[in-house]
Protein backbone atom coordinates (compact mmCIF):
# COMPACT_ATOMS: atom_id res chain seq x y z
CA UNK A 1 0.00 0.00 0.00
CA UNK A 2 1.64 3.42 -1.14
CA UNK A 3 2.33 5.92 1.83
CA UNK A 4 -0.39 8.09 1.85
CA UNK A 5 0.45 12.16 2.30
CA UNK A 6 -1.51 15.31 3.14
CA UNK A 7 -0.22 18.52 2.43
CA UNK A 8 -1.02 21.18 4.73
CA UNK A 9 0.31 24.58 3.92
CA UNK A 10 -1.10 28.25 2.74
CA UNK A 11 0.78 28.42 -0.05
CA UNK A 12 -1.03 27.09 -3.20
CA UNK A 13 2.07 26.94 -5.05
CA UNK A 14 4.27 24.73 -3.02
CA UNK A 15 1.69 22.15 -2.25
CA UNK A 16 1.86 21.77 -6.06
CA UNK A 17 5.03 21.12 -6.54
CA UNK A 18 5.21 18.64 -3.82
CA UNK A 19 2.21 16.99 -5.01
CA UNK A 20 4.44 16.71 -8.61
CA UNK A 21 7.09 15.50 -6.67
CA UNK A 22 5.26 12.61 -5.22
CA UNK A 23 3.02 11.56 -8.02
CA UNK A 24 6.17 10.09 -9.78
CA UNK A 25 6.78 8.03 -6.45
CA UNK A 26 4.97 4.57 -6.70
CA UNK A 27 4.91 3.92 -3.09
CA UNK A 28 3.93 7.42 -2.49
CA UNK A 29 0.16 9.01 -3.18
CA UNK A 30 -0.96 12.51 -2.11
CA UNK A 31 -5.00 11.83 -0.34
CA UNK A 32 -5.64 15.19 0.72
CA UNK A 33 -4.60 18.59 0.85
CA UNK A 34 -5.33 21.84 3.58
CA UNK A 35 -4.58 25.48 3.52
CA UNK A 36 -4.38 25.88 7.31
CA UNK A 37 -4.65 23.92 10.10
CA UNK A 38 -7.87 24.03 11.15
CA UNK A 39 -8.93 22.57 7.55
CA UNK A 40 -5.87 20.17 8.22
CA UNK A 41 -8.05 18.91 11.22
CA UNK A 42 -11.55 19.03 9.48
CA UNK A 43 -10.00 16.68 6.48
CA UNK A 44 -8.46 14.46 9.03
CA UNK A 45 -11.32 13.35 10.64
CA UNK A 46 -12.54 11.55 7.68
CA UNK A 47 -8.94 11.09 5.40
CA UNK A 48 -6.79 8.30 6.54
CA UNK A 49 -3.48 9.54 6.09
CA UNK A 50 0.02 8.47 6.56
CA UNK A 51 2.37 11.06 7.17
CA UNK A 52 1.28 15.10 6.97
CA UNK A 53 3.90 17.61 5.52
CA UNK A 54 3.05 20.32 8.06
CA UNK A 55 3.85 23.91 7.24
CA UNK A 56 4.34 25.81 10.62
CA UNK A 57 3.27 29.41 9.44
CA UNK A 58 -0.21 29.54 8.27
CA UNK A 59 -3.80 31.41 9.10
CA UNK A 60 -6.26 30.24 11.32
CA UNK A 61 -3.99 27.87 13.19
CA UNK A 62 -0.42 27.27 13.21
CA UNK A 63 1.56 24.16 12.32
CA UNK A 64 2.75 23.88 15.97
CA UNK A 65 -0.47 23.73 17.33
CA UNK A 66 -2.16 22.31 14.45
CA UNK A 67 0.55 19.29 14.96
CA UNK A 68 0.30 19.44 19.02
CA UNK A 69 -3.78 18.45 18.06
CA UNK A 70 -3.37 15.41 15.49
CA UNK A 71 -0.42 13.65 18.07
CA UNK A 72 -3.29 14.12 20.75
CA UNK A 73 -5.56 11.42 19.02
CA UNK A 74 -4.82 7.31 18.79
CA UNK A 75 -2.60 6.18 16.33
CA UNK A 76 -2.18 10.01 14.78
CA UNK A 77 -0.39 10.00 11.31
CA UNK A 78 3.30 10.88 11.38
CA UNK A 79 4.14 14.77 11.02
CA UNK A 80 6.85 15.94 9.47
CA UNK A 81 7.01 19.96 10.03
CA UNK A 82 8.00 21.84 6.92
CA UNK A 83 10.34 25.47 7.77
CA UNK A 84 11.26 27.94 5.39
CA UNK A 85 14.23 28.85 7.86
CA UNK A 86 16.97 26.67 8.79
CA UNK A 87 16.88 27.84 12.46
CA UNK A 88 13.08 28.48 12.92
CA UNK A 89 11.70 28.72 16.25
CA UNK A 90 8.48 27.08 15.56
CA UNK A 91 10.65 23.97 14.39
CA UNK A 92 11.58 23.28 18.06
CA UNK A 93 7.85 24.01 19.41
CA UNK A 94 6.51 21.46 16.75
CA UNK A 95 9.02 18.40 17.69
CA UNK A 96 7.89 19.05 21.19
CA UNK A 97 3.94 19.21 20.23
CA UNK A 98 4.83 15.49 18.73
CA UNK A 99 6.17 15.97 15.10
CA UNK A 100 8.52 13.02 13.98
CA UNK A 101 10.83 16.03 12.50
CA UNK A 102 11.37 19.00 10.42
CA UNK A 103 12.77 19.70 6.98
CA UNK A 104 13.74 23.01 5.10
CA UNK A 105 11.29 23.51 2.20
CA UNK A 106 14.06 24.06 -0.24
CA UNK A 107 15.00 20.82 0.40
CA UNK A 108 15.91 18.72 -2.17
CA UNK A 109 13.35 16.04 -3.88
CA UNK A 110 15.23 12.92 -2.90
CA UNK A 111 15.71 13.98 0.50
CA UNK A 112 12.43 14.49 0.65
CA UNK A 113 11.49 11.42 -0.23
CA UNK A 114 13.87 9.80 1.58
CA UNK A 115 12.00 11.87 4.97
CA UNK A 116 8.88 11.20 4.39
CA UNK A 117 9.92 7.62 4.09
CA UNK A 118 11.54 7.16 7.27
CA UNK A 119 9.02 9.21 9.16
CA UNK A 120 7.00 6.57 7.97
CA UNK A 121 8.76 3.83 9.23
CA UNK A 122 9.42 4.86 12.22
CA UNK A 123 12.54 5.27 11.69
CA UNK A 124 15.63 8.19 12.98
CA UNK A 125 14.84 12.05 13.36
CA UNK A 126 14.71 13.61 9.98
CA UNK A 127 17.80 15.50 9.07
CA UNK A 128 19.61 15.39 12.50
CA UNK A 129 22.48 17.35 12.07
CA UNK A 130 19.76 20.28 11.37
CA UNK A 131 17.51 19.30 14.66
CA UNK A 132 20.77 19.46 16.62
CA UNK A 133 22.01 22.60 15.35
CA UNK A 134 18.58 23.84 16.25
CA UNK A 135 18.28 22.40 19.73
CA UNK A 136 21.82 24.03 20.44
CA UNK A 137 20.38 27.48 19.96
CA UNK A 138 16.98 27.03 21.31
CA UNK A 139 18.02 24.77 24.35
CA UNK A 140 19.54 27.62 26.58
CA UNK A 141 15.84 28.73 26.77
CA UNK A 142 14.41 25.64 28.52
CA UNK A 143 13.48 25.75 31.98
CA UNK A 144 15.99 23.29 32.60
CA UNK A 145 19.07 23.75 30.37
CA UNK A 146 22.44 23.90 31.74
CA UNK A 147 21.16 21.30 35.22
CA UNK A 148 21.84 17.98 35.84
CA UNK A 149 19.26 15.35 34.32
CA UNK A 150 16.12 15.97 36.52
CA UNK A 151 13.82 13.09 34.81
CA UNK A 152 13.26 10.32 37.50
CA UNK A 153 12.45 7.83 34.09
CA UNK A 154 16.20 8.12 33.47
CA UNK A 155 17.22 6.08 36.13
CA UNK A 156 15.25 3.01 34.57
CA UNK A 157 18.09 3.30 32.11
CA UNK A 158 21.18 0.78 31.83
CA UNK A 159 24.48 2.63 31.40
CA UNK A 160 24.58 1.22 27.72
CA UNK A 161 20.99 2.60 27.42
CA UNK A 162 21.75 5.93 28.66
CA UNK A 163 24.98 5.93 25.89
CA UNK A 164 22.67 5.28 23.17
CA UNK A 165 20.34 8.12 24.19
CA UNK A 166 23.29 10.78 24.61
CA UNK A 167 24.21 9.99 21.12
CA UNK A 168 21.07 9.68 19.25
CA UNK A 169 20.29 13.30 21.15
CA UNK A 170 23.57 14.51 19.53
CA UNK A 171 22.25 13.44 16.46
CA UNK A 172 24.02 10.23 15.47
CA UNK A 173 22.37 7.85 13.47
CA UNK A 174 21.34 4.12 13.93
CA UNK A 175 24.96 3.08 12.12
CA UNK A 176 27.55 5.45 13.80
CA UNK A 177 26.08 5.03 16.94
CA UNK A 178 27.19 1.24 16.33
CA UNK A 179 30.93 2.46 15.16
CA UNK A 180 30.97 4.60 18.18
CA UNK A 181 30.18 1.92 20.45
CA UNK A 182 31.11 -1.15 18.85
CA UNK A 183 27.81 -3.00 18.46
CA UNK A 184 25.96 -4.07 15.48
CA UNK A 185 23.00 -1.75 14.17
CA UNK A 186 20.65 -4.04 15.06
CA UNK A 187 21.64 -4.53 18.52
CA UNK A 188 21.22 -0.47 19.08
CA UNK A 189 18.31 -0.38 17.28
CA UNK A 190 17.05 -2.71 20.30
CA UNK A 191 18.47 -0.35 22.65
CA UNK A 192 16.72 2.78 21.13
CA UNK A 193 13.25 0.68 21.14
CA UNK A 194 13.92 -0.28 24.79
CA UNK A 195 14.71 3.65 25.80
CA UNK A 196 11.65 4.48 23.80
CA UNK A 197 9.60 1.76 25.96
CA UNK A 198 11.22 2.65 29.62
CA UNK A 199 10.93 6.50 29.03
CA UNK A 200 7.22 6.29 27.27
CA UNK A 201 8.59 7.89 24.06
CA UNK A 202 6.95 7.79 20.59
CA UNK A 203 10.14 8.18 18.51
CA UNK A 204 13.73 9.17 18.74
CA UNK A 205 12.63 12.88 18.07
CA UNK A 206 10.96 13.05 21.66
CA UNK A 207 14.61 11.14 23.18
CA UNK A 208 16.09 14.33 21.57
CA UNK A 209 14.04 16.82 23.78
CA UNK A 210 13.73 14.92 26.73
CA UNK A 211 17.34 14.91 26.51
CA UNK A 212 17.91 18.48 26.01
CA UNK A 213 14.79 19.24 28.37
CA UNK A 214 17.06 17.43 31.19
CA UNK A 215 20.28 18.38 30.82
CA UNK A 216 21.51 14.40 29.69
CA UNK A 217 22.89 16.58 26.61
CA UNK A 218 23.75 20.28 26.71
CA UNK A 219 23.86 23.18 23.92
CA UNK A 220 26.81 22.55 22.18
CA UNK A 221 25.93 19.27 22.13
CA UNK A 222 28.27 17.82 25.45
CA UNK A 223 26.59 15.12 27.46
CA UNK A 224 25.53 16.42 30.79
CA UNK A 225 25.32 13.82 32.78
CA UNK A 226 28.50 11.91 32.37
CA UNK A 227 31.93 13.41 31.37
Amino acid sequence: MPIRVMLVDDQVLLRTGFRMVLAAQPDMEVVAEAGDGVEALQVLRATEVDVVLMDVRMPKLDGVETTRRICQDENPPKVLILTTFDLDEYAFSGLKAGASGFMLKDVPPGELLTAIRSVHSGDAVVAPSTTRRLLDRFAPMLPTAGKEPQHKELERLTGREREVMILVAQGLSNGEIAARLVLSEATVKTHVGRILTKLGLRDRVQVVVLAYETGLVRAGGGSGGQG
